[in-house]
């Protein structure tokens, strides 16, 4: 049987949707279960490479599932998978999200088990955004975390993303350069990032500039001419012969033009850069900066900032754009709650928490001590980190117009954790989160129950 021809990405996103979202849609609605359900993200465990996680990628999630709908389009699909009768059709023509959801803010540190969101809505209408929910948080949250490791080991030296080519896809290197801002990257290569978020583009020349002219010397001089006070990329042939004709280039243009910096893009970055910086100083360029890339991670960088190499700003691209060292979150999406009871799995080291929950945090001079689970209608100690964004599928929390203020706030939130969460080595032991008393009755009982109920119908079986 010939593959259908592909078609153009549909709008609406109806159909970001795992098969089995659809199926279960239907059995609820053909079994006439329309009764409120909860279901709470949270991530497993956490990486063996990270402290803590970064909440990312919630305002573009709330924009996309107030669009959510099935499309004229997306309805010829579904008949063709002859699965779905046609008043199923009809309801999904008319399908608007329209429950309620509480999240971290954007930039919040967080832990194994704590809830990132918790939806609220009928049953059907919060599985079908299962998948969308999971992909959208799940890929800024892991990019969001990589790159604050990647700006720590940077101490206070500036980080620009390079990864655009060699991300996952489109979609990872757009949001991944909005992940990347927020967890303090200070500029993206990529256009389209700069034009959606407003960031700062950066970029310098390939090497292709520099082999396409007989000499080096042309090609720095053609390119400083177009771009005055540009970044002339030095490594092409022999990377200190490369710094000396800046040098030159500089000495000629003088200081209205001439270039701003050099770009090491090879070799031993440490030493090179240690060179580069005694040959600019001693021509009387000590304001010409020196950018290194290429192949660089946190581990690369903290070991030439621990060794002094003086280089003013670090160039990131694969390794961040793929979380190399980390490339997948243990999320998951679970019901916790269904007609006002609540639902918890048993499974063997995938057991959920049931209902609604709040996480407090708690902190004495200024850091943080630890966190505790709770039910939603607790009031504990320290303060509750969930809050509701969205209300009857509207948006409630304003549009993040400016990543900076984000910036800002996840930057003061993972200030006050301790100092060896902060650390890029793992800490001597996790951060305490714990569960509340009244919580963990809850989940006791609960348990209890659905074991007492399973063994009795097993026994009824036998």
């Amino acid at each position: 049987m010939p593959l259908p021809e592909p078609q153009p990405s549909r709008e609406g996103g109806g159909l970001f949707a795992d098969l089995y979202e659809l199926t279960m849609m239907r059995a609820y609605a053909a079994l006439g279960m329309e009764a409120e359900a909860v279901f709470s993200v949270f991530v497993r465990k956490l990486p063996k490479e990270r402290n803590f996680l970064i909440a990312c990628g919630l305002d573009e999630l709330l924009d996309e599932i107030e669009r959510f709908h099935f499309s004229p389009d997306d309805i010829v699909y579904l008949r063709t998978l002859n699965l779905f009768p046609e008043d199923f059709l009809d309801e999904l023509r008319r399908f608007r999200f329209a429950g309620d959801i509480f999240a971290l803010p954007e930039g919040t540190p967080f832990f194994a088990g704590e809830p990132i969101l918790e939806i609220r809505a009928p049953i059907g209408q919060a599985q079908a955004l299962e998948t969308l929910i999971l992909n959208r948080i799940g890929l800024q949250t892991l990019l969001a975390s990589k790159a604050w490791r990647v700006v720590n080991a940077a101490a206070g030296r500036r980080v620009m993303d390079f990864g655009a080519r060699r991300a996952q896809g489109g979609d990872a290197a757009l949001h991944g350069a909005r992940a990347f801002a927020i967890a303090g990257i200070e500029g993206t290569s990529l256009l389209e990032a700069g034009a959606r978020y407003g960031l700062p583009v950066a970029g310098t020349m390939a090497h292709s500039f520099v082999e396409a002219f007989s000499r080096e010397e042309e090609a720095f001089d053609a390119f400083a001419t177009l771009y005055p006070q540009t970044v002339l990329l030095v490594d092409t042939y022999d990377t200190l012969q490369g710094v000396g004709n800046a040098v030159r280039l500089a000495q000629k243009l003088g200081p209205e033009r001439r270039p701003m910096g050099i770009r090491l893009d090879s070799g031993d970055l440490l030493a090179l850069s240690l060179s580069a910086r005694a040959l600019l100083d001693d021509a009387g360029l000590g304001d010409m900066k020196i950018i290194a890339s290429g192949g660089l991670d946190e581990a690369k960088i903290d070991a030439l900032v621990k060794g002094g190499a003086p280089i003013d700003i670090f160039g990131v691209g694969t390794d961040m754009s793929v979380s190399a060292d980390a490339p997948s979150l243990d999320i998951s999406y679970k019901l916790t709650e269904y007609a006002g009871a609540g639902r918890m799995k048993l499974s063997a080291a995938k057991a959920t928490l049931p209902g609604r929950k709040q996480v407090f945090r708690r902190e004495a001079d200024g850091v943080v001590t630890d966190d505790v689970i709770a039910r939603v209608d607790e009031l504990l100690p320290g303060t509750p980190l969930l809050v509701q964004v969205m209300r009857g599928g509207r948006r409630i929390a304003p549009p993040a117009v400016d990543l900076s203020v984000l910036r800002a706030a996840a930057a003061r939130a993972i200030a006050r954790l301790p100092p060896d969460l902060r650390a890029l080595s793992p800490a001597p032991k996790p951060f305490p989160v714990a569960i509340s008393p009244r919580l963990e009755a809850d989940a006791d009982a609960l348990r209890a129950r659905l074991s007492g109920a399973q063994g009795s119908a097993l026994r009824t079986a036998l």
